[in-house]
């Protein structure tokens, strides 16, 4: 049935249905809805960036504080059941181990039974894809709920497993990156190819072009790489709330070269994250106003001595060389823990057993009327730093006095938690090392969603306030300088000690500015920026990073770093490691010979040169295509008539161009930077 129209009075004599004509306010509703398409115009422009990077910061910083406030409540309860149980030693042992033995075997066996590339950090593999490589399946959304579920699990124990977030959750932002781009290309595809000429995918609907159903454009590679460098930035800012060294970071752990190009859209995302990261705190009234995460108070006027400075870079080398120890010993464990006949059966069948197995030898260890009160196991992985990063001498405290060991920790008084009669400051800072040494190296091996950046922060910062009490019992009224005399601030150096055994760990500099960022306070700026030199000095000379070391263990195809450092090491040429036993294919090679040299290998590719006398390569031919070709040759031809390979490649036989030339005298430093540019080509200007 044909719709009843009628003519508006004012109107040129265009005929409208009724249901327009006596709809209610006509002009407002169209007003609206051409609002609405211009809005939607605009939004999804092709190289309109900026609505992206808004949607990817507030959204991961939702996320993140969503995480944190479960989180805390599960951790919460956790401890109210320690308090309730009552004082029999068995409940309470219970209870403190039965906890996290239960989530981190849940943890573990739901993010594998969704998919295995939830488990671990993510930090290696994602370099790896910013290098190039890809890993099939490694961004789908659906590895977003498992690694969500399995982060949230894992962080629920507290310190009793001591692990992190910063990791895993790069690796949800870089996902949550990599949806947003698909779900932007079909909006732009809808939108942008409109009038443009037919393809293949396209339709004509009416005078105009338009998408078949199903079909989206894919987002370029160039494209990709700048909003996956700008969202692993967006992770690391959403955690700490550090855009700075969020930025920086991505940069010096994940990117084997980066484009200035992509700077802005790092420090957008990065920005927008942490700012309504803070902002939720805010309006939920955990904070009066936008603070750093770890405030300290610091004295300002004179925070350290001019000599000291000696013993920051002693302590950078002590860090170094400690970060070295650590490296090693988690890489080789990794790989016993997989060659291992037991520990590898364990693990092939049966994941959750062995994340339980794990969970409960570190709980007994942390359980704290046992070993745990000499290494404040009460004490959250965030009031070990709050408590670290004391301004107050805790041996010069407890000189003339012992404090008694609380029911509960005090928050005004956490330094407690870290005294003993028996073993003194020094002793339980001395053990704590000693144990989460070993025990986070065993976290590691664990198949779950977790991150390693954070109790690594927090040893540093062990390491470092061990060295500032030494050194307050030492010079108890302070090192003179210029006929003054201040107090050594052992918190100082626990800050000090925190940025450079993290960046010594993971080879960055950037853990200074993030140690800025999460105290509030740059006072420290020099001594701790050359700690943080002389550790990485020590660490990059002895010991591939930990993201390095792990992607040699899983043996991910990542291209490394050259290490030489010497001149010596600049002469080299790819030379000396071309293979130049390989089977060529000229364009001028009769087909006989053709014949020959495919029946007689077994090789998937061939280099295709111009000619078998200059022997320039110009493309690759696979295998399987010259086989076909070859069998839709007529069997015999005309006498005297000679066929080439020439011929059959102009006949439709495809080749692969060839991208990158490489001379033999070529070095392995202009060959690796050839790479990286091809990988991650230029922004056109």
């Amino acid at each position: 049935m044909e719709e009843l129209v009628g003519l508006r009075e004012g109107s040129s004599g265009k005929p409208v249905t009724l249901q327009e004509l006596w709809g209610p306010c006509p002009r407002i509703r169209r007003g609206i809805r051409g609002g609405l398409e211009w809005l939607k115009e605009r939004l999804f422009r092709a190289r309109e960036d900026w609505y992206f990077l808004v949607a990817l910061g507030v959204l991961m910083a939702l996320i993140s504080y969503a995480m944190n406030f479960a989180i805390g409540r599960v951790v919460r309860a956790h401890k109210w059941l320690y308090r309730e149980v009552g004082d029999g030693h068995l409940l309470r042992y219970l209870s403190w181990t039965v906890y996290p033995v239960a989530l981190l075997s849940f943890s573990s066996g739901f993010s594998q039974s969704i998919t295995p590339f939830s488990g671990g950090s993510g930090l290696p593999e994602l370099k790896t894809m910013l290098s190039g490589v890809v890993l099939e399946n490694y961004l789908d959304i659906k590895n977003f709920g498992a690694k969500v579920v399995g982060l949230s699990c894992t962080l629920a124990t507290g310190s009793t497993i001591f692990l992190g977030k910063v990791g895993p959750f790069v690796h949800l932002s870089v996902m949550i990156s990599a949806y947003l781009g698909r779900v932007r290309a079909k909006a732009v595809g809808d939108t942008e190819v409109r009038g443009t000429r037919k393809s293949p995918f396209e339709t004509r609907r009416g005078s105009e072009l338009v998408l078949k159903p199903g079909f989206c454009f894919p987002q370029s590679k160039a494209k990709e790489v700048e909003m996956l460098s700008a969202a692993a930035a967006v992770g690391v800012a959403t955690v700490f709330a550090a855009p700075f060294s969020g930025v920086l970071f991505s940069i010096e752990v994940m990117s084997s070269h980066f484009s200035v190009w992509n700077y802005w859209r790092g420090f957008f995302a990065a920005t927008c994250g942490a700012f309504m990261f803070r902002l939720l705190a805010v309006f939920n009234s955990e904070q009066e106003t936008i603070t750093s995460i770890y405030k300290t108070r610091f004295r300002v006027d004179v925070p350290f001595d001019l000599p000291e400075i000696f013993f920051f870079v002693a302590l950078g080398f002590i860090c170094g060389i400690l970060s070295c120890v650590y490296l090693f010993c988690q890489r080789n464990f990794l790989r016993f823990i997989k060659t291992n006949r037991y520990t590898s059966k364990l693990l092939a069948t049966s994941k959750p057993s062995y994340a339980a197995l794990v969970a409960l030898v570190l709980a007994s260890v942390t359980y704290p009327p046992g070993v745990g009160r000499f290494m404040a196991s009460r004490l959250s992985m965030a009031e070990h730093l709050h408590s670290l990063f004391d301004n107050n001498s805790w041996a010069l405290m407890t000189r003339n006095a012992s404090p008694p060991w609380p029911a509960e920790p005090d928050p005004q008084n956490l330094w407690f938690e870290w005294y003993h009669p028996r073993f003194t400051i020094f002793g339980t800072l001395a053990f704590f090392l000693i144990m989460k040494f070993w025990m986070l190296i065993l976290a590691t091996t664990i198949p779950m969603p977790a991150g390693y950046f954070m109790p690594i922060f927090i040893i540093g910062a062990a390491i470092g306030r061990l060295l500032g009490e030494a050194l307050s019992v030492a010079f108890p009224e302070g090192i003179v300088a210029g006929g003054e005399v201040y107090p050594i601030m052992p918190g100082g150096y626990a800050l000090a000690g925190a940025a450079a055994f993290s960046g010594a760990v993971t080879h960055t500099i950037s853990t200074a500015l993030l140690a800025f960022e999460l105290t509030g306070q740059i006072v420290h700026a020099l001594p701790v920026l050359m700690a943080v030199l002389a550790a990485n000095v020590i660490s990059q000379n002895l010991q591939p990073s930990f993201y390095d070391g792990t992607i040699m263990a899983k043996k991910l195809p990542y291209l490394p770093w050259i290490r030489g450092r010497q001149i010596g090491s600049y002469p080299v040429t790819v030379e000396h490691f071309m293979n130049s036993n390989l089977t060529t294919l000229a364009k001028d090679m009769p087909l006989e010979e053709v014949v020959k040299v495919v029946t007689s290998t077994d090789v998937s590719q061939y280099p295709l040169v111009e000619t078998r006398e200059s022997q320039t390569l110009v493309g690759i031919v696979e295998r399987t295509h010259l086989v076909q070709a070859l069998q839709t040759q007529p069997a015999s031809w005309a006498p005297g008539q000679e066929r080439f390979l020439q011929d059959i490649l102009a006949g439709g036989c495809p080749t692969q161009p060839v991208t990158l030339q490489l001379s033999p005298d070529t070095s392995l430093y202009q060959l690796k930077k050839a790479i990286s540019t091809l990988i991650n080509p230029p922004a056109p200007k």
